[in-house]
């Protein structure tokens, strides 16, 4: 499959979590934030739990590197003082996501 789309695979040393070490963490954080919590009831069902929890680590979650805000933060300025904070719950509660009432 990835020979098919020109991209050669490099083994890591067996063993040697250091070696990968930026997969190791990312597979840590989606058991400990994810998949420890919830139940997972076959193959569709956590690739959709997988789906879901990467898109809010990929566009809602703060990035250090944006200065602590999300990627998908809106265009239009907004007085952080003012206006009701609405909570979104997704994964049955496991993550929650926060933004200003409109």
């Amino acid at each position: 499959m990835f020979r098919g789309e020109g991209l050669r695979i490099i083994r890591t040393p067996i063993r040697a979590p250091r070696a990968n070490a930026i997969c190791e963490r990312w597979l840590g954080s989606i058991r400990r934030e994810c998949l420890d919590r919830i139940l997972i009831l076959g193959a569709p069902h956590c690739r959709a739990v997988l789906r879901a929890y990467v898109d809010h680590h990929n566009q809602h979650r703060p990035h250090r590197s944006l200065g602590h805000s999300p990627p998908m933060l809106s265009a239009q300025p907004t007085d952080a003082t003012r206006g009701r904070i609405e909570r979104r719950k997704l994964l049955g509660g496991i993550i929650s996501e926060y933004s200003r009432a409109a």
